[in-house]
């Protein structure tokens, strides 16, 4: 056996992570002036340490050999703290266990790296089988909560059946993302809950979720949408009533499901939120991105809401382990205004697009709603090249 191997695999490791740490992040062009991508993704596979992935003991591992493997970094909940932009990942592993992990960036779009160790979250008396999707609030009452989905197994499965799941809201809170203590999961009457946001202000004295009910693990069955309900507490979370922020409607980009992403932005014209929509297609489930605004001091009723998506996966986004979809539950609001959402494509990797707090706000208030019919979009349009018809000649 040649000694020199784990050296050479070594070196050839430690430049190409470096390569991928360093690696420059472009902004570009932005065509609908709303956001604009960045060039590279923030997040891949790539970026996993490699001390996480390799033994790097040659007595033991004289190949060099990947002892664990990953598959994944997607669906990161997000903060600044203390002037670093942080990301709790949601890490997938080969072996298809999701957890979480903090990613650290100077600027917010590139140069991540991730904390020397993967968050341990502590466990209920039910552990989790398997976490993911972190929602990162920060709260007047002094903490910082990750509200995530919690998967185990359904313990009414049917005898041979190793697939059926059950989704709860898992709860955690911490005060600098390493120590944390894990809280009861939420209680709800409203079936399983798999997008759970916990809002940052008290409202009636009581916590406030937005949530979204659904039958089943896969489908929402009567779950009507995102909800919003209060709990007393958190030490023992129960919601015991929720009404319908934002339906599912038919034929919309949200028609199949949807559910908020980040906790919302408090703007003086309102709650910026961010939220996913789900719609069938023949070649599956397409998931976008869209945007609205709710009172800001009734935080349950909508104000605005653009018609159609904000962020679709375009080019390789499209491409990766569930095609076709862009995810979103983290979004970081600078001091200056200037906002950086957070999303994953296809299940897969992490992008940034930036934008502004002035720039959404005046996206969601004087955008087109949804008119719900054909004809309806066609009047849209034409009432748009209407009021241009004196404007065309900037375009000769």
């Amino acid at each position: 056996m040649d000694k020199n191997i784990f050296k050479v695999r070594l070196e050839k490791l430690k430049q190409e992570y470096q390569k991928i740490i360093q690696k420059p992040n472009e902004e570009l062009f932005s065509e609908n002036g709303i956001y604009n991508r960045h060039k590279n993704p923030v997040l891949t596979r790539n970026h996993i340490p490699l001390h996480w992935r390799f033994d790097l003991n040659q007595e033991t591992n004289p190949f060099l050999m990947e002892r664990i493997g990953f598959n994944a970094t997607l669906n990161s909940g997000a903060i600044k703290l203390n002037g670093k932009y942080l990301l709790v990942v949601r890490v997938e592993g080969n072996d298809r266990k999701s957890f979480f992990a903090v990613a650290e960036s100077d600027n917010g779009i590139d140069g991540f790296k991730f904390w020397d160790k993967p968050i341990s979250m502590p466990q209920t008396d039910n552990p989790d089988t398997n976490v993911y999707d972190m929602r990162l609030t920060q709260h007047d009452d002094g903490w910082i909560y990750g509200v995530f989905c919690t998967e185990r197994k359904d313990p009414n499965a049917p005898d041979g059946d190793t697939s059926s799941a059950e989704a709860a809201a898992g709860i955690a809170r911490t005060k600098d993302l390493l120590n944390w203590k894990r809280l009861p999961d939420l209680i709800s009457t409203t079936g399983q809950q798999r997008n759970v946001v916990l809002f940052p202000h008290l409202v009636d004295g009581k916590y406030a979720f937005y949530t979204r009910p659904q039958d089943g693990f896969i489908d929402t069955g009567k779950g009507g949408g995102i909800g919003f309900g209060l709990s007393k507490t958190m030490e023992h979370p129960e919601v015991k009533e929720e009404i319908i922020v934002d339906a599912k409607t038919y034929h919309t980009i949200y028609e199949v499901k949807n559910g908020l992403g980040p906790a919302p932005i408090k703007t003086e014209k309102g709650w910026l939120q961010l939220a996913h929509g789900v719609r069938n297609t023949a070649a599956g489930l397409r998931y976008t991105l869209y945007a609205f605004m709710t009172d800001l001091d009734k935080p349950w009723i909508v104000t605005h809401k653009p018609a159609g998506h904000l962020i679709a996966p375009l080019k390789e986004e499209r491409i990766g382990d569930v095609s076709n979809v862009v995810f979103s539950n983290g979004w970081i609001a600078d001091n200056d205004g200037k906002v950086f959402i957070y999303y994953a494509s296809s299940d897969t990797r992490m992008h940034v697009a930036t934008t502004s707090i002035q720039q959404l706000v005046d996206y969601c208030i004087n955008s087109p709603e949804d008119q719900l019919h054909s004809h309806l979009s066609v009047q849209t349009i034409n009432k748009l090249v209407d009021e241009n018809k004196e404007f065309m000649q900037l375009l000769d």
